[in-house]
């Protein structure tokens, strides 16, 4: 059997309350799951110890039982400091969206233009300085 320990989603619309659950991966989000393992709570600031609650010593006999925790729950054992962090590499993050993409490449081109056109007009404002001058 292929367990996994993740998130079931609780709490009304727009309130969301997660359970953190050990639960066979062929079974539904919300659905059957062996153990309830703690709770997280979105909603609370980040620095709120309320926000996580987890039982470790079960956490930990699961992760022994070989469940594999959702990358949500990866991370919040690795703050917990149970799992090493991971190194995660996204490199179309970075990356601007297409309208920002689009905009960039406007905007170059008018830079192109503007700077091709006073170039042809500045020596004809030069030399008309010069008749003036002598």
């Amino acid at each position: 059997m292929a367990m996994k320990i993740r998130l079931a989603r609780g709490g009304s619309k727009k309130r969301p309350h997660y359970s953190i659950v050990a639960a066979d991966s062929r079974m539904p989000r919300d659905g059957r799951f062996i153990e309830k393992l703690g709770t997280y709570n979105p909603l609370l600031p980040k620095d709120s110890e309320d926000r996580v609650k987890m039982n470790m010593e079960r956490v930990e006999y699961w992760l022994g039982q070989g469940a594999q925790p959702t990358d949500r729950i990866a991370r919040m054992l690795e703050a917990a400091g149970v799992r090493e962090k991971t190194e995660r590499n996204n490199p179309n993050k970075a990356k601007p969206g297409k309208k920002a993409e689009e905009r960039a490449e406007e905007k170059a081109a008018k830079a192109a233009a503007a700077s091709e056109a006073p170039a042809e007009e500045a020596p004809a404002e030069e030399a008309a300085a010069e008749e003036t001058a002598e």
